[in-house]
């Protein structure tokens, strides 16, 4: 069978990459084309996403693969992180910068929101784990803050639609990216009418939902001329990141949970259909939509977003290195500290290392001398967290789950697989590590005619990428830690 190739855009909270896919049958191989920085901006105390230099980079790696491959790929995908948005007017101009999921003006936002739909009203709507981050309670903070935006606003699109936007002019809602928003209800596969006059705003605000596949439309016609790409078919790919990357786990069966591990830790189980109940509600989860138009049942718990701020601090003080860092985890004394990787403190810290002494010290606990031991805090206390996890998801179930699937960076990190086997109890496979560019090319492919469906793609996922397992090795101090961990607050 002849080699069909697709683009894929992944832009993550800290770097965006476009991937040629070149699938040869029931195997695919990528490359990396382009890779740039994502550097939010901080202006006048608020935190925006560089929305034109993102775009500006892609169309430089549109033009580079026009010029590096031998042939033009049958389509582009685009998948990024949730919830994030911005406001276009009637004209179709776009409204300012989108503001990023950390900007503290979401601050007591939550509260707010509560006084007119209780907390519990708003998840049996949305299935949608309550965080200050989600969409809903950014616009109640434009709300509660009378943003002229909302006044002159006619549209609203996320990231990944802002992208298909200014790519194709066309303007939609893709369907695993509307979930993360809990704005949208699972039960009836649209917009929430209820949620929207709570806010006070027009549901018109928001577009049409496509699903996973959608071939939107094609690049603008001076796009594809400058870029060489004439007009190249744009595909609304499963475009929140996560769902792209949890469909390219290459696996069988129904008793295993996932981990898609980079700056968040996403933990949870695929599902036929949304799970909200009291138990599920009470424990937090959520309900994302997956790209056959499943479920992702899945906690948020904050991933290597403290290794990373970490070591952003350690490098400006020295020219130190992940592989350096690492292998002073590994021999740091264990279970020196621990910590809650969810607590308000590590949410936006000046200096992550400074905020974890103060953790340690506010706890009671001996503060880390050195990075290493700071960095093992950190692995152990998630891994910690996916014990605790994997609890939640059991009892959800109301059957076991035998293994676990790690997909993203952190599948890179032995020290973090092998101690989530060990504080869980069960095998761990690691990879792809490319899980998310990976779904996003496949599921291109199917919009193609080039696969059948998605249990073509995650055979072709298996035939292309070999997992590395980690088995559990026993060890009764993990108890010991454990019962440290839960009772740190908050949970």
């Amino acid at each position: 069978m002849g080699e069909r190739r697709y683009l894929a855009f992944d832009l993550g909270a800290g770097s965006g990459r476009a991937i040629m896919g070149r699938l040869f049958g029931d195997r695919i191989e990528i490359g990396e084309l382009a890779r740039f920085e994502n550097e939010a901006l901080k202006l006048n105390g608020h935190i925006y996403w560089n929305l034109y230099g993102l775009y500006s980079e892609m169309l430089k790696a549109l033009a580079a693969c026009s010029g590096e491959c031998e042939t033009v790929p049958e389509s582009v995908g685009i998948d990024t992180w949730g919830v994030d948005f911005a406001l276009l007017a009637s004209d179709g101009s776009i409204l300012g910068l989108p503001h990023a999921y950390r900007d503290p003006r979401t601050d007591g936002a939550p509260e707010s929101f509560f006084a007119r739909m209780p907390r519990e009203r708003l998840y049996e709507l949305s299935g949608a784990q309550i965080l200050q981050l989600n969409t809903v309670f950014q616009l109640e903070a434009m709300r509660r803050d009378d943003s002229p935006l909302l006044k002159i606003a006619s549209e609203l699109l996320f990231m990944p639609d802002l992208f298909i936007y200014l790519l194709t002019g066309e303007r939609v809602s893709e369907f695993t990216f509307a979930t993360t928003s809990q704005l949208f209800n699972p039960r009836k596969g649209s917009w929430e009418p209820e949620i929207f006059e709570a806010l006070g705003l027009d549901i018109g605000l928001m577009r049409e939902i496509v699903m996973p596949g959608k071939r939107v439309g094609h690049l603008l016609p001076h796009i594809g001329r400058s870029c060489g790409m004439g007009g190249l078919p744009v595909v609304a790919v499963a475009s929140h990141d996560t769902a792209s990357a949890i469909a390219a786990i290459p696996s069988e069966g129904d008793d295993w949970a996932f981990i898609s591990s980079g700056t968040w830790s996403l933990m949870g189980f695929e599902s036929d259909t949304p799970l909200i109940s009291e138990a599920s509600r009470s424990y937090n989860f959520t309900n994302e939509g997956g790209a056959s138009g499943n479920f992702r049942v899945l906690k948020n718990i904050t991933g290597l977003w403290l290794w990373q701020q970490c070591m952003a601090v350690w490098r400006r003080q020295a020219d130190i290195g992940y592989s350096h860092i690492t292998l002073l985890a590994e021999r740091a004394e264990p279970f020196r500290m621990l910590l809650d990787p969810d607590a308000s403190e590590f949410v936006a810290p000046d200096d992550m290392t400074q905020a974890i002494m103060r953790y340690a010290r506010k706890t009671g606990q001996r503060e880390p001398e050195e990075p290493g031991q700071i960095a093992r805090a950190c692995i152990e206390s998630m891994a910690l967290k996916y014990r605790m996890v994997l609890g939640q998801l059991n009892e959800l179930r109301g059957r076991p789950i035998n293994r676990i699937h790690i997909i993203g960076g952190g599948a890179q990190n032995p020290l973090l697989c092998q101690m989530c086997a060990d504080a869980c109890g069960v095998e761990v496979l690691a990879g792809p590590v490319e899980a998310t560019a990976v779904g996003n090319l496949l599921v291109q492919a199917i919009s193609s005619g080039a696969l059948e469906d998605h249990a073509h793609l995650r055979r072709v996922v298996a035939n292309s990428f070999e997992p590395r397992i980690y088995e559990p090795r026993p060890n009764t101090q993990w108890d010991a830690a454990y019962e440290r961990f839960m009772a740190l607050e908050p949970k």
